[in-house]
């Protein structure tokens, strides 16, 4: 088994990176995650000022051996918050809705939401748009695995990757069920996303793929991220792999007769969509631009900022804030935007998908990682933080100081 690629020394020297150290980490992953079959593969993108220094990956695509390929789609599961967001936030500056209006506004359906366990409480303050973008809405995940409410949400299937229920079935769904806590006093990770997906399907009278692929997919040059696998294009999809306890891997989806070709009754905004390397760079890039990328604009660049600066209550961290056992983040010191998790010490902000993808941008760096593979959960290796800390480390000339 080999690592495929390299660094592009003369990129890293240009842009004030060791390329020594930053081979070594590539090599690391690869020896210490793939070789052993901790990881089925890897494939990983480090860029700075948008020009690719690392492209490397290793490993089989498939459980019959195939290698991956440098085009392998991938299911970037909750990676699709960011894309999500980001469309809400086209139509917050079309002046179609704002942060501060009450979700009731588009889904009427949440007039009246319980509180707690028992349903006996009410909303001290309405749940907010901006609730729903940085998680404090009171909703929750059933894989939090922690009150009788996401035991709920567990049996009526309200977090699967595959809704088998329409965008307004889900909505009233969830309207059924009380929430952990009044709006806006806790941050927990929860099916936020996928209700903003069915506000932005609502409010531009779109559904989300096609919203996805007319504003943001096809103006950006993203051809190979969608919710549904083309059939012509299942031949590059990998197969994801599930960790058990005694630290071996099962097949959970094959690649060409993945779950994810089936048609969907409700597009997930918090979790539904395949992409590749290439196409989520690009995506990064429009973002480390602030919002414009090849002279098609999505945003303004204040609205980036914005999307990225720390909008949790009080200006408090998730440690102090989070009521959830499970995220895609650290907790320490670590904000939550509209739709981005921000360390509040580096100005990074990044997010993750149970299927152990990743990816951070760094807007003082200038820097863009990209991080696939196919494993879930997510939680089980420290690969996203070693890698973040790694590319710190390979910093030869800082754009901080």
């Amino acid at each position: 088994m080999q690592l495929i690629g390299q660094v592009d020394v003369e990129a890293a020297r240009a842009s004030g990176m060791d390329a020594g150290k930053l081979q070594a980490q590539a090599a690391f992953v690869h020896e210490r995650y793939v070789v052993p079959g901790k990881l089925p593969h890897m494939q990983w993108l480090l860029s700075r000022d948008e020009r690719p220094i690392v492209s490397v990956r290793s490993g089989a695509a498939r459980a019959t051996g195939e290698p991956l390929g440098d085009n392998a789609l991938y299911r970037i599961a909750s990676m699709t918050k960011p894309v999500t967001s980001v469309a809400f936030m086209m139509l917050v500056e079309q002046g179609l809705v704002a942060l501060d209006d009450p979700v009731t506004k588009i889904l009427p359906e949440f007039a009246d939401l319980a509180v707690g366990a028992d349903g006996a409480d009410r909303m001290r303050r309405p749940m907010l748009m901006i609730d729903l973008l940085r998680h404090t809405s009171g909703l929750t995940y059933g894989l939090q695995r922690q009150t009788a409410i996401d035991a709920r949400y567990r049996e009526l299937g309200l977090d699967e990757f595959q809704q088998k229920r329409s965008s307004d079935e889900f909505i009233a769904a969830l309207a059924a069920l009380p929430l952990e806590f009044s709006p806006g006093e806790r941050w927990n990770y929860s099916v936020s996303t996928d209700v903003l997906g069915v506000v932005v399907e609502r409010l531009s009278g779109l559904d989300l793929e096609r919203f996805f692929r007319e504003r943001i997919f096809d103006p950006l040059g993203m051809p190979d991220t969608f919710f549904e696998l083309p059939e012509d294009r299942a031949g590059r999809m990998t197969d994801a792999w599930q960790w058990a306890q005694d630290g071996t891997l099962s097949l959970y989806d094959r690649g060409e007769r993945s779950g994810w070709r089936r048609p969907l009754k409700l597009r997930s905004g918090g979790g539904g969509l395949i992409s590749c390397t290439a196409d989520y760079h690009r995506f990064a890039r429009m973002l480390l631009r602030g919002g414009e990328l090849d002279g098609v604009r999505l945003l303004k660049p204040e609205t980036v900022a914005a999307m990225h600066a720390n909008h949790l209550p009080g200006g408090g961290d998730l440690a102090s804030l989070s009521s959830s056992m499970f995220s895609e983040a650290d907790y320490a010191g670590v904000g939550f935007g509209l739709g981005f998790a921000t360390d509040l010490r580096t100005q990074e902000y990044y997010w993750g998908g149970v299927f152990s993808t990743f990816f951070f941008i760094d807007p003082v760096e200038r820097l863009i990682g990209i991080f696939m593979t196919q494993h879930f959960p997510s939680s089980i290796h420290p690969v996203r933080r070693e890698l973040r800390q790694g590319v710190r480390h390979a910093i030869i000339e800082s754009r901080a100081d």
